[in-house]
């Protein structure tokens, strides 16, 4: 993918992972970077599985970084609300 389709991807994801987790952190570069380091995890995680990881731009890349994101938004929930 190029890094447009990264950015594009990663603030899509990014998107819908705050909607999940319902988190008040606001900010399109924030959203942005979680939703590229979800992309990642997302894609390590469903290749591990053995399905198809992130591609190109697709709604099934949009999905699995939506995943991986989310995963990060509670992992990062839960360290920041001791």
């Amino acid at each position: 993918m190029s890094i447009i389709a990264w950015l594009l991807v990663g603030l899509a994801a990014g998107a819908v992972a705050r909607i999940i987790v319902r988190t008040d952190r606001s900010g399109c570069l924030f959203t942005m970077v979680v939703g590229i380091l979800g992309g990642l995890i997302g894609g390590a995680l469903f290749n591990t599985a053995g399905q198809r990881g992130l591609d190109n731009f697709s709604i099934w890349s949009i999905f699995v970084a939506s995943i991986g994101a989310a995963g990060l938004l509670f992992l990062l929930d839960a360290i920041t609300r001791r």
